[in-house]
């Protein structure tokens, strides 16, 4: 479900650019700064915030941004932006979103939006009160072999859905410091994005019911920290569709994203790790090139989804993922968490707040 449209006056009119600004100017939000600046017609990055004032200067300068601070206030107090990209790290988030709707700024945010259901609640509150579009970054939504499959179901050429699959693989090796990394990231910043398309990809469908295990099986010397690198969930929705999910943070092949729905019709498959189309035939057999980030493989889709948003502005209309769809996917990472505790199905409406 989407967030209820902007009110009258809030949308960018037509006959003007749109100006943009990015909190956070690490990898992802110097892809879509650079996407911004570059690649969606009428619309203009207008400034960079970082807590890092050189982090901040260095991008703004590269894209030809004219501001550049490292206090998101100063952004938000700035009248002629009307829309800020959240890009700073996940539990920042819920903070920056409810403080830039209560400033009349349209908001593009990160997945997650929050990482506790209360937050999430916060930042749909924020935006409802303020009027403001709120769009959640589900890329995989906006991929084209991804939107193709959902047309396909929605089309009913796979009948009804009963049994469905999706994966996160990221590309190795891995080479992060678990002790740098959060607790529960592979379920609250991986996985996450998986929950969202298997909801996606049964539409009409609520998930009810979660089990998950999860290790650390490409670090297993950071297992007494609490560090988990490899998790698989077993989802279950109300209309009996059972959903599988997996991820790992090391494919040595390249960054992995596939998905498939097998319904009472037929089955969709989706997603490749392909860079081109090229293969090639030689002695020692077939080699493909695959990519290694996710900001090439999934390029097309950031351009898809950041161009939603800045037409969702123009236009008045609520995101084409919001708030609340945030929300859903959200309960269903924490009641994974929940089932890694307990060893035990959970009931996705009783997951922790």
């Amino acid at each position: 479900m989407s967030a209820p449209a902007p009110r009258p006056g809030t949308a960018s009119p037509a006959d003007q650019d749109l100006l943009l600004a990015v909190v956070g100017a690490g990898r992802i939000g110097s892809n879509h700064a650079e996407i911004v600046a570059r690649r969606i017609p009428g619309v203009r990055l207008a400034a960079v915030c970082d807590v890092s004032a050189e982090a901040a200067k260095g991008l703004a300068e590269r894209l030809g941004a004219p501001v550049a601070v490292s206090d998101p206030e100063e952004v938000l107090a700035r009248p002629e932006i009307g829309g800020v990209l959240v890009t700073a790290p996940a539990r920042e988030h819920t903070a920056l979103v409810v403080a830039a709707a209560e400033a009349g700024k349209h908001v593009f945010v990160e997945k997650p939006m929050a990482v506790t259901l209360h937050d999430a609640d916060r930042a749909i509150r924020a935006a409802e009160r303020a009027g403001t579009v709120l769009q959640v970054g589900f890329n995989r939504r906006f991929s084209p072999g991804f939107a193709a499959a959902r047309a396909a179901i929605d089309r009913g050429d796979v009948g009804t859905p009963q049994l469905m699959r999706s994966l996160t693989r990221d590309p190795g090796p891995f080479t992060a410091d678990p002790a740098r990394i959060p607790a529960w990231t592979i379920f609250l910043e991986t996985l996450i994005h998986d929950f969202d398309l298997l909801c996606w990809l049964n539409p009409g469908a609520a998930p009810v019911r979660a089990h998950a295990v999860a290790d650390a099986l490409i670090r297993p010397d950071a297992r007494s920290s609490g560090h988990l690198d490899t998790a698989v969930a077993t989802v279950v929705f109300d209309n009996g569709a059972i959903a599988t999910a997996e991820a790992s943070f090391s494919a040595l092949y390249g960054y992995d994203v596939r998905a498939e729905v097998f319904g009472s019709a037929g089955m969709v498959t989706m997603g490749d790790g392909r860079s081109t189309d090229m293969a090639l035939y030689g002695a020692e057999g077939v080699r493909i090139d695959t990519s290694r980030r996710d900001t090439d493989l999934m390029r097309p889709a950031y351009l898809a989804e950041l161009t939603a948003f800045t037409e969702a502005i123009r236009r008045g209309a609520p995101a084409p993922v919001g708030g609340r769809d945030a929300r859903t996917a959200l309960a269903t990472a924490l009641a994974c968490i929940d089932s890694v505790r307990s060893g035990a199905p959970v009931e996705i409406a009783e997951a922790a707040p």
